[in-house]
């Protein structure tokens, strides 16, 4: 069980091992056993990475995989038409299949393009079998991913009988596919059933992951901190409108923060708070959010995030990018002592990029090609806790043919319940909060 990356550019993303123009990777059980310029390994197996960046695999710290039937139908929905389409008009048709389908393809495209970390905010629980279609979905998808059951859009009637129930079966924090909680915060709930929550993940031993944002008249952060609900194991997500001393409160109290710019962008939460972010002590992770509005890949989120505050203010390079898609994401979801970059001891979660290919030959700052010019098409192989699941540029021992069948039919059972068209000319009708 030795693994040999070896002859590759190593963009290890550690302080310590650094970058290596020609470097090796040898991989153990699993684990990353050495990074140098030059490692003798007879017995290994050998992955040449000639003309190949070999980088830790990404973070997505915040993605909707259930909705992946839906692609792009949503490319021009502000928020309130998702609301409405998506969790009004289409998943009350949702079976436990179809969940099942749209997550596994999701987290399929996700390891396709190289995250090979991935947490599934799932607000589609609309009965126990919904959550663990989603769950099984997720065990067999090769990937590491964090099922963040996220009991609140209406989804379940008993939040705390729901989370015990799921955290008996993902009673392990040591496998790949782990658990969180996803809160439902105090404008849908109270601050006593955010407490409650809160206390319930921490008897649980759960991290909690929030979507939160404000349109400048609204205090979320400020309110949770007078009731004393800011945890160092809470995620924030999108975070658009608050406050610069709100955000100081989340890096005191230890928080982490998920960006979506392209999501955020499209249906008008306003500007991405990379920056301010930064500015109060924070370190920004990103995430991709939902594929009916935007793509699925780190490499154009990273590329928004980035010219978007440098157009702002002229901030960040390309290191913060990479940094943020990787340990960053890492530290946010309580696996940066396993991945976010390639160091003896971490598992072996790598990816292999490719540098002969002619959109970014020649590659003469790794780092800045990646955010610069990236795409999933450069993606060779890819490796999760030291097994192959992707080489050459294909995904191994999955019968793509047979599932996306699979997931047409689905979607088309789905918006036919509905009663909603598939020819593009559905434009869903927001309808007041109250309703």
């Amino acid at each position: 069980m030795r693994i040999l990356l070896t002859g590759g550019t190593v963009v290890s993303m550690d302080p310590v091992v650094g970058d290596l123009a020609r470097g090796d990777v040898l991989i153990e059980d699993g684990v990353i056993a050495e990074v140098a310029e030059d490692v003798d390994a007879p017995d290994a197996e050998v992955i040449d990475a000639t003309d190949r960046i070999v980088m830790p695999g990404f973070v997505d710290t915040h993605r909707h995989t259930w909705q992946t039937a839906f692609r792009g139908v949503g490319a021009d929905w502000t928020f309130p038409e998702w609301a409405q389409a998506m969790h009004r008009t289409l998943k009350p048709r949702y079976q436990p299949e179809d969940v099942y389908l749209g997550t596994l393809l999701g987290r399929l495209e996700a390891l396709h393009s190289g995250v090979t970390t991935m947490l599934d905010w799932f607000h589609c629980a609309r009965s126990p079998e919904h959550a663990d279609a989603g769950v099984a979905a997720l065990r067999d998808a090769p990937g590491r991913s964090v099922f963040c059951h996220g009991a609140g859009w209406g989804t379940a009637d008993s939040v705390e009988a729901e989370i015990r129930r799921v955290r008996a079966v993902l009673s392990s924090d040591d496998g790949l596919l782990t658990m969180s909680f996803g809160l439902r915060g105090a404008e849908d709930t109270s601050f006593d059933a955010v407490a409650d929550e809160l206390k319930l993940a921490a008897e649980l031993g759960l991290r909690s992951s929030l979507h939160v944002e404000s349109e400048g008249v609204r205090r979320p952060v400020a309110d949770l901190h007078e009731h004393g609900l800011l945890r160092d194991t809470t995620t924030f997500v999108h975070a658009n409108g608050l406050g610069d001393d709100e955000l100081r409160m989340l890096a005191d109290a230890g928080a982490s923060v998920s960006v979506s710019p392209d999501v955020e962008l499209k249906m008008g939460f306003g500007w991405p708070m990379t920056g301010r972010m930064l500015a109060a002590g924070l370190r920004p992770t990103l995430s991709i959010d939902d594929v009916p509005s935007v793509g699925g890949d780190m490499f154009s989120t990273m590329r928004t995030t980035y010219v978007v505050q440098r157009g702002l203010d002229g901030g960040l390079d390309s290191r913060d990018l990479l940094e943020f898609a990787t340990v960053d994401g890492a530290h946010a979801l309580g696996l940066a002592a396993r991945t976010g970059s390639l160091a003896p001891g971490k598992d072996a979660d790598v990816i292999l990029l490719r540098t002969d290919d002619l959109t970014v030959f020649p590659v003469t700052d790794p780092a800045g090609t990646i955010v610069a010019a990236g795409h999933p098409g450069l993606v060779d192989t890819v490796l999760v806790a030291g097994r192959v699941v992707k080489r050459d540029g294909v995904l191994v021992d999955v019968d793509l043919r047979a599932l996306r069948t699979r997931l047409l039919e689905s979607r088309d059972r789905v918006a036919a319940a509905a009663g909603v068209p598939l020819d593009g000319t559905w434009q869903p009708q927001p309808q007041p909060k109250s309703a």
